[in-house]
């Protein structure tokens, strides 16, 4: 059973502000569910608890980031420290509002 947080409104503004969006929280609190419940249709979902996205992110980030296109919903971002640089270098380049949603 989901239980609707205040904070959907809050990161929905967000989204439409910044092309980053970072989520924390302790263990266990809802946070990717949280963000896969607003995440529209078109938005990709990877977890770095998978070993193999993990091992693409942290040895070729350039190549992680053209096999998934944003808007791309990150988990477990802390997991593939090496990929940030590429991240920063991408929404400097060509990013838009809303591009990388994030959890730690």
């Amino acid at each position: 059973m989901y239980i609707k947080r205040h904070l959907e409104t809050t990161i929905e503004k967000l989204n439409s502000c910044f092309k980053v969006l970072l989520v924390t929280g302790p263990r266990q609190v809802g946070k990717t569910t949280l963000l896969r419940r607003l995440a529209a249709v078109d938005r990709t979902y990877v977890t770095m608890d998978d070993i193999s996205v993990r091992s693409l992110a942290m040895t070729e980030p350039a190549l992680f980031l053209q096999r998934y296109k944003p808007p791309l919903l990150i988990d477990e971002i802390q997991l593939a420290p090496k990929l940030l640089p590429y991240l920063k270098m991408y929404v400097d380049e060509q990013g838009q509002n809303g591009d990388f949603w994030l959890t730690r």
